[in-house]
């Protein structure tokens, strides 16, 4: 089994290799992930002046749209992978966002004073994390007391066809491994609870958590594969394991099924996330007497 620096290697590797993917479907992707997105800031409790770090940005959601309501406060942007964070800045750019950092880092070794951030958001990161406990001991510690930590995760495949679909078309052509329960993949804190059970740990408070319904929406069939194809890990990698042929049998009955969520036009297959909140202690404040 390999350890946690070797996991964080090949996640660089694969993460730099899908940034183009990312860029490429940008808007599509903040489309379907937006309600997730709103749903984190929502229960954030922002105010102007925030001191705000977001986790796992990738291409910089829900970190760009969370700068835009702090003109007068900080975001840190933080991820494993340079060049999805160089996407992030590139957007903030486009945006005339400037209130905003990039740090590239593993969330389990954040390069932050204690007490530093009053928000921590980390939207759809906590399935990949080698160590999920470190890293929310990390996200605790960088909080000051009272802070929110706010994250999202997908439930089980069942309730996710946007992705199980085209998995379920790949598998006809290719052995795909069973994902390792205890080790990073998109469906490894689909569990209720899950989540919620690593922030007790880590000594949060009023915790919370509810589900977030979203909707992939494509133009067509056919782009609906191409985007799959090009942005989901699982299906890239398993994609470059079977030949020309096969590629073109799988798109086909990946296309084919998903025409059955065809409406008004459009593609629209549905998922569902889960939203988590949880909050730091408050300051203790030692109180001394003196007997005059």
């Amino acid at each position: 089994m390999p350890n946690p620096d070797e996991i964080r290697d090949a996640q660089r590797a694969t993460w730099a290799g899908l940034s183009a993917g990312w860029e490429k479907w940008d808007q599509v992707i903040m489309d379907q992930l937006g309600p997730v997105g709103a749903a984190l800031i929502e229960c954030l409790d922002l105010n102007e002046e925030q001191q705000h770090l977001d986790i796992a940005s990738g291409t910089g959601e829900p970190g760009l749209s969370i700068a835009r309501l702090l003109p007068t406060g900080r975001v840190v942007l933080t991820d494993l992978v340079a060049e999805m964070l160089d996407i992030a800045a590139r957007r903030a750019s486009a945006q005339g966002i400037a209130t905003i950092e990039t740090t590239v880092c593993s969330a389990d070794d954040l390069p932050f004073d204690d007490a530093t951030f009053d928000s921590v958001s980390v939207r759809f990161g906590y399935m990949f994390f080698p160590d999920m406990a470190g890293a929310t001991a990390e996200f605790v510690r960088v909080l000051k007391p009272g802070g929110r930590l706010c994250s999202s995760v997908w439930v089980k495949p069942e309730e996710n066809p946007w992705t199980a679909i085209a998995m379920q078309a790949i598998a006809t052509e290719a052995v795909i491994a069973p994902p390792d329960n205890d080790g990073p993949n998109m469906f490894r804190c689909a569990a209720p609870g899950c989540v919620s059970a690593l922030y007790r740990g880590a000594g949060l408070r009023d915790i919370a958590e509810w589900d977030v319904h979203v909707e992939l929406v494509t133009e067509s069939p056919e782009q609906y594969w191409d985007m799959i194809s090009e942005h989901v890990s699982l299906a890239v990698a398993a994609l470059q394991r079977v030949d020309e042929p096969a590629r073109e049998r799988i798109r086909a009955d990946a296309i084919a099924k998903v025409g059955a969520f065809k409406k008004d036009g459009k593609v629209r297959v549905p998922g569902v996330a889960r939203c988590i909140v949880g909050t730091t202690q408050d300051a203790i404040v030692e109180v001394s007497t003196r007997v005059l």
